[in-house]
C-alpha cells in the first residue's frame, strides 16, 4: 500500500504543536512534531496519509500557522521492521552488546547482552548518544563505582536502565513522557529477563509517584535533548545524593559548554566529556 507524508517546519515549539493538533482534522494515519537535533532550534512537522491528501488544505493550514509549504512526497511500500532488521548489526560498547533478536546467536562469550527488538529503532544503541552513555557507564564502573539506587529519565527503550541492571542487582526505574514508550519499554525489560527489576512508568522528568518515592539517587541517566536537559538541571540537583553521578546525552557537540555551564550552577562537577560522531556525553558528580 502506497502512503503519503507531509513535511513542514517552525521555529516554535508552540505553533508547531498547535499545527500538528489542527492536521489531526484530516483523520491522518498519524502526526509527529519534534525538534530537529541539529542545533536550529526548528521544529519539524510531519503527517502521514494513507491516501493522497489534498496539498491545497495543507498549504492553507500552513500559512495559517505561519509555516512554509508542506512537502509532499510518496512512501513506498516497504517491509520497514524487515529493512531495520537487516541494516540493524549488533553494537558493542564497553562489554555491553546490544542486539536484535534476529541476531541473538551472535552474543558473544563474556558480555553483557542487551536484548531491543529491531523494530522499535530508537534507542538500539547505534546513535551516538545512547553509545556515548553505555560507553560512560562501562568506564564508570570499571573504575570501581557502584549504584544502588538508580534511576533512567526519557529511557526510550529503556536500554540504558537494562545496562544498569546488568551491573547491579538494585531496581532501576526508567520514567518516559510518551505512553508508547513506557510499553516499550516494559516489553524490553521481560525480554531481557528484567520484569520487576526494571520499573518503567510515565513520567515527565522526577514528576512521578515511583520516581519520586526511590529519590534521591545515586546515579540517574538523562539521555535527552539540550532543551530538555537545562529545564531539568534544578530538579536533578535536589534527586541526586552528593557524590553521585549523572550521565547526559542529547547535546550536541557545540552545545556541551552550555549544558556544563548549568549543571555546575546546580551543584555538578563534569567527570568525563565524550564524543561520538557530532554527540556529547557528559559524565557528572554531585558536589
Amino acid at each position: 500500500m502506497t502512503m503519503y507524508s507531509a513535511h513542514t517546519t517552525l521555529p516554535d515549539q508552540d505553533s508547531a504543536e498547535a499545527l500538528g493538533e489542527a492536521l489531526e482534522d484530516l483523520e491522518p494515519f498519524g502526526v509527529g512534531v519534534f525538534e530537529i537535533e541539529d542545533g536550529s532550534g526548528l521544529y519539524e512537522i510531519g503527517v502521514h496519509f494513507e491516501e493522497q491528501p489534498d496539498e491545497i488544505i495543507l498549504d492553507l493550514l500552513a500559512a495559517s500557522f505561519g509555516a512554509k509549504p508542506f512537502v509532499v512526497s510518496e512512501v513506498p511500500d516497504v517491509d520497514w521492521v524487515a529493512k531495520v532488521k537487516r541494516e540493524l548489526s549488533p553494537v558493542e560498547a564497553g562489554r555491553f552488546f546490544v542486539y536484535g533478536g534476529h541476531d541473538a546467536d551472535k552474543v558473544p562469550e563474556g558480555r553483557l547482552p542487551l536484548l531491543i527488538e529491531a523494530a522499535m529503532a530508537f534507542g538500539t544503541g547505534h546513535h551516538g548518544t545512547t553509545l556515548g552513555c553505555l560507553r560512560a557507564l562501562d568506564r564508570l564502573e570499571t573504575q570501581g563505582f557502584k549504584s544502588a539506587n538508580t534511576a533512567d529519565i526519557g529511557a526510550g527503550t529503556a536500554v540504558l536502565a537494562m545496562a544498569a541492571a546488568h551491573l547491579w542487582p538494585e531496581t532501576v526505574v526508567a520514567g518516559d513522557i510518551d505512553p508508547v514508550a513506557v510499553d516499550v519499554a516494559a516489553a524490553n525489560a521481560e525480554a531481557n529477563g528484567m520484569k520487576g527489576r526494571v520499573i518503567c512508568v510515565e513520567a515527565a522528568g522526577f514528576d512521578a509517584a515511583e520516581i519520586r518515592a526511590r529519590a534521591p539517587f545515586e546515579l540517574v541517566f538523562a539521555n535527552i535533548l539540550k532543551g530538555p536537559l537545562v529545564a531539568l538541571a534544578p530538579e536533578m540537583g535536589g534527586n541526586v545524593v552528593s557524590g553521585g553521578v549523572i550521565i547526559l546525552s542529547g547535546i550536541l557537540n557545540e552545545q556541551a559548554d552550555s549544558v556544563i555551564e548549568v549543571y555546575n550552577t546546580a551543584g555538578f562537577t563534569l567527570k568525563w566529556r565524550d564524543e561520538v560522531t557530532d554527540w556529547t556525553t557528559l559524565t557528572m558528580v554531585k558536589n
